[in-house]
């Protein structure tokens, strides 16, 4: 059986692993404030080139989403996000538990455009009963898309600055982040992101890490008392060295970048795999994810070889279907899915 359902079906990538066991027996003060914790948060400034900004560490996505969002907005307040984003379908109603509620948009392949913001933005102020309805303060989007998509520099730059106009925040889901700045088609660098938004989230449980995201800002002082609200969410590990141990050992050479290029390079060759046998991909993905849609016959027998997940409700006669690559993923990985591939074609 080859596994393609997500990126974080295995452990942590061999050298995070190995830097764990090493520092295993260390003693450390707890929450983070280790040596290893602060040479984390060094490296990843210094790599992000903002000196004076600041990186909290938490263990999963959903749980850094709701903390960050919760500091970054007001009680009565909404953030905007796309129809396809994680914190609107895949968190469970993370978010609104928070009392924040999540404000959708149309998104033309998962993807938040700076007009389409404008234009709602507009429509909210131009409404004299405003007051009663939730503001809208924060865009939320993700890098790499739920589809797997990118956006350019200059989209980045188009929604940031229709942001500031309207007077809101602009944060970044990063849990592919590695994948994202890997891809032959990204223009974009982690300096560039850093800028670029107000705070994001670089994702490590989905990049090689055992567990971990690492949130990072430009501006401090929007995270006035942060630990205090990551305790009262629990979402502070009391073990916090092993949040730091992780993230200094993807950063401190260039594991971080290694693990994105090899899992975007297993996933272009795995399209390859399924566009030669004349199987269509449903998103132009560059990156580590890849949808397909195939004859549900086809989906049946392929699973008796292979794991993966069907993307949304099945079809009367064809449904799309996800394939996921990471640090893990073998060219031999690849081979034997081109192998169980290769009847099904016929």
């Amino acid at each position: 059986m080859v596994y393609f359902n997500s990126d974080y079906m295995v452990g942590a990538h061999p050298e995070v692993l190995a830097r764990l066991i090493e520092t295993n027996a260390a003693h450390t003060v707890g929450y983070g404030d280790d040596e290893y914790t602060a040479r984390a948060r060094e490296l990843i400034l210094r790599r992000c080139e903002i000196p004076s900004g600041n990186v909290f560490f938490m263990v999963g996505g959903t749980q850094t989403n709701a903390v960050v969002i919760d500091r970054l907005t007001d009680r009565n307040d909404g953030v905007i996000a796309a129809e396809t984003a994680h914190i609107a379908v895949h968190e469970a109603g993370a978010i609104e538990l928070t009392g924040h509620k999540v404000l959708t948009l149309p998104d033309p392949e998962g993807k938040l455009r700076a007009d389409a913001i404008d234009r709602y933005m507009s429509t909210f102020y131009s409404d004299e009963t405003n007051p009663h309805m939730v503001r809208p303060a924060i865009v939320y989007l993700s890098f790499p898309t739920e589809l797997g998509l990118l956006y350019s520099k200059q989209e980045l730059e188009d929604i940031y600055n229709v942001c500031r106009r309207w007077n809101m925040l602009l944060y970044i889901d990063g849990a592919r982040m590695a994948y994202g700045l890997a891809s032959p088609a990204n223009d974009l660098e982690l300096s560039d992101i850093a800028r670029l938004c107000d705070a994001f989230y670089i994702g490590g449980t989905k990049c090689g890490a055992l567990f971990g995201e690492a949130v990072v800002t430009r501006r401090p002082e929007l995270f006035n008392r942060f630990i205090s609200l990551m305790k009262m969410h629990g979402a502070l590990l009391a073990k916090g060295r092993l949040l730091g141990v992780q993230f200094e050992t993807l950063f401190e050479s260039d594991l971080y970048e290694r693990i994105g290029r090899h899992a975007v390079d297993m996933a272009l060759k795995l399209r390859e795999i399924f566009t030669a046998r004349g199987y269509r991909a449903v998103y132009d993905s560059p990156t580590n994810q890849q949808f397909f849609q195939l004859p549900n016959d086809v989906v049946e027998r392929l699973k008796a070889g292979a794991s993966f997940e069907l993307w949304g409700a099945p079809g009367p006669s064809a449904s799309t279907v996800r394939f996921v690559t990471d640090w893990a993923t073998t060219s031999a990985t690849l081979d034997t899915l081109a192998t169980l591939l290769q009847p099904l074609s016929h």
